[in-house]
C-alpha cells in the first residue's frame, strides 16, 4: 500500500473526520469560568497496514486569561506552579496557544484528505467544552474541530478493556504509564494517542472496519 492510499484510508475511516487528540490542564471545571493553563494536541496518522499511529505532538503552556478564576485544588491535582520562571517565560496567550495548536491540526487535515478534526479524549465533553469556551473567547472563526462530535477514549476503554481511568486503561492495553509523570497535559495526551490507536487497531485486526479490508484486497489485486 502506498503513501497515498494510506491517505485514503485515513479520509474513509471515519467519514473525512481527522482524528487529534487532546488535553487541556484547567484551573477548574467551569469552562466558562475557569482558566484554561495547559493544551496539548497529537495528531494521527496511519501507516501502510492501516494501523492508526500517533504523529506529533504539539503543547503550550497558557496564560490565564483576565479574571479567570483558578482554584488551587485544581493546581494541587495538576502540580502547576503559576509562578514558575521558566512557565513564565514560554506561556502564551490563550489566542496564540489555540493558533499555534490549530496551525499543524490544519496541516494534518489536509495532508490526510480530510475535511475537518474530531476531538479525541480521554472524558473528551470536559476538553471539548474548555476548548470551544475558550474559541468563544478569543473570537477565533475559523474552528478546524467539530463543534460537538467527539471520541472519548474513557468509554472505549471501557467498553475494551473494562477500564475508564486513563491509567488503568493504558496499562489493560500493554502501554507504558508513569504516575508521576501524570496531569501535564503533554504526558496525558500522548499516553491517550497511544490508548486510542491501540483499541482502534485492535478492532481492525478483530474483523471490524470492512471498508480498511476491502481497499487492502483491492490493493493485492
Amino acid at each position: 500500500m502506498s503513501d497515498g492510499q494510506a491517505r485514503d484510508l485515513m479520509a474513509q475511516r471515519f467519514r473525512g473526520f481527522l482524528p487529534v487528540v487532546v488535553d487541556l490542564e484547567t484551573g477548574g471545571f467551569n469552562a466558562q469560568s475557569d482558566a484554561l493553563l495547559e493544551i496539548a494536541a497529537v495528531t494521527l496518522t496511519m501507516d501502510e497496514q492501516g494501523n492508526l499511529m500517533p504523529d506529533t505532538t504539539h503543547a503550550f503552556h497558557v496564560k490565564p486569561f483576565d479574571g479567570a478564576n483558578i482554584e488551587q485544588a485544581a493546581l494541587d491535582f495538576t502540580g502547576i506552579d503559576l509562578d514558575s520562571p521558566l512557565r513564565q517565560q514560554v506561556a502564551l496567550s490563550e489566542h496564540d496557544a489555540l493558533g499555534e495548536i490549530f496551525k499543524p491540526v490544519r496541516k494534518a487535515i489536509k495532508a490526510n484528505q480530510c475535511t475537518r478534526a474530531i476531538l479525541v479524549g480521554h472524558n473528551a465533553a470536559f476538553d471539548q467544552g474548555f476548548l470551544n469556551a475558550a474559541i468563544e473567547r478569543n473570537g477565533i472563526k475559523r474552528n478546524p474541530f467539530h463543534p460537538f462530535s467527539c471520541f472519548d477514549t474513557a468509554t472505549l476503554g471501557g467498553l475494551i478493556y473494562g477500564q475508564t481511568v486513563l491509567a488503568r486503561a493504558c496499562r489493560a492495553a500493554g502501554i507504558q504509564f508513569d504516575n508521576d509523570s501524570a496531569h501535564s497535559a503533554r504526558y496525558d495526551t500522548e499516553r491517550t494517542a497511544e490508548l486510542f490507536c491501540a483499541m482502534i487497531n485492535r478492532y481492525k485486526d478483530l474483523g471490524g472496519w470492512e471498508l480498511a479490508q476491502k481497499e487492502q484486497s483491492m490493493g493485492e489485486d
